[in-house]
């Protein structure tokens, strides 16, 4: 009888990670590994396939035949595996809950990672709404979500609303803000800098403009869009600069030198949090909150080894 052949559900997951992230450099903090571990895993799965499952290029990689028929089991494979855990260990997400979502959150792969969260849970029903941070985290008792996942910009101004905050937060990711432009943009040197940016309500808006005027330097505001899409877009057509977090910045852009284009400012990092308004927390709210975090994170398996959330 010949040998059973199976596949490791980790490396299952690393091929996803990686698809969904466009890179093995994007893919290795979602799955808290580095890039030359993940690597070892991706071949491992490709000698185990016999199959080549990315093709490796200059502009990054993308997957082979092979990997795009791969990845649809993978997805499937991963997500029973993750069902069948969660049933033997016995706990059960069901009912209607209200996720609040800034659109900073890796808008080009948020789609995906929701509808990984709907396969592994069937009977949990997310409504979900675009909102600002500010709300998110104020922590009023009578808002309208049930769970938030904010983007808190890491200066002194993030410090002071904290201490004003009632919202209980989870931390879900790190990362840095960087200014972008379209590739062949060029700053004319002794004009003003042409922004693009969301409107003055936006948070991220108010810390470049603030940043701007501490270090003196001139700007105007050349387009304000009204979502992060729109912005992307705008960037694209080369109508001006922004900043943005990484996992925001679109395929494409370049991230600005500030030694070399134009003497911007040091950006700091951004912080997402998943976020429970007060009083909001019931049975259903504390047991979505670890899948939630998990899956936001690139952390699939931490998903169940949470049982009740750190919050700070």
């Amino acid at each position: 009888m010949d040998a059973m052949h199976h596949f490791d559900i980790t490396l299952l997951q690393a091929l996803i990670a990686v698809a969904d992230a466009g890179s093995l450099t994007a893919a290795a903090p979602r799955l808290c590994r580095s890039q030359s571990a993940v690597s070892e895993q991706i071949r491992k799965l490709e000698e185990h396939c016999g199959a080549l499952l990315f093709h490796r290029g200059k502009k990054g990689i993308s997957l082979t035949p092979a990997g795009q028929r791969l990845l649809g089991h993978a997805r499937q494979l991963v997500a029973q595996h993750e069902r069948v855990y969660q049933e033997m260990r016995g706990i059960q997400l069901a009912g209607d809950l209200r996720l609040a979502i800034t659109d900073y959150f890796r808008p080009t792969v948020i789609a995906q990672l929701l509808r990984q969260v709907r396969m592994r849970y069937p009977h949990l029903r997310l409504h979900v709404s675009i909102r600002k941070s500010e709300i998110i985290e104020s922590g009023q008792a009578d808002t309208d979500f049930d769970i938030g996942l904010s983007m808190r910009i890491l200066d002194s101004h993030a410090a002071r609303r904290s201490q004003t905050s009632k919202a209980k937060r989870l931390h879900v990711l790190r990362e840095p803000l960087a200014w972008i432009a379209e590739p062949s943009w060029v700053h004319e040197g002794g004009k003003p800098l042409p922004l693009v940016v969301l409107p003055e309500t936006c948070a991220l808006q108010q810390f470049i403009v603030r940043t701007l005027h501490a270090n003196r330097m001139p700007y105007f505001i050349a387009h304000s869009a009204s979502g992060v899409l729109g912005l992307q877009l705008a960037l694209a057509a080369g109508l001006g600069i922004s900043c943005l977090n990484a996992s925001a910045i679109p395929a494409g852009m370049r991230r600005m030198d500030p030694s070399a284009d134009c003497p911007l400012p040091d950006l700091p990092d951004v912080e997402f949090s998943l976020c429970v308004p007060h009083e909001k927390a019931d049975a259903l709210v504390e047991g979505t909150l670890s899948v939630l975090r998990a899956a936001f994170s690139g952390d699939a398996s931490s998903a169940t080894a949470q049982t009740s959330p750190n919050w700070t």
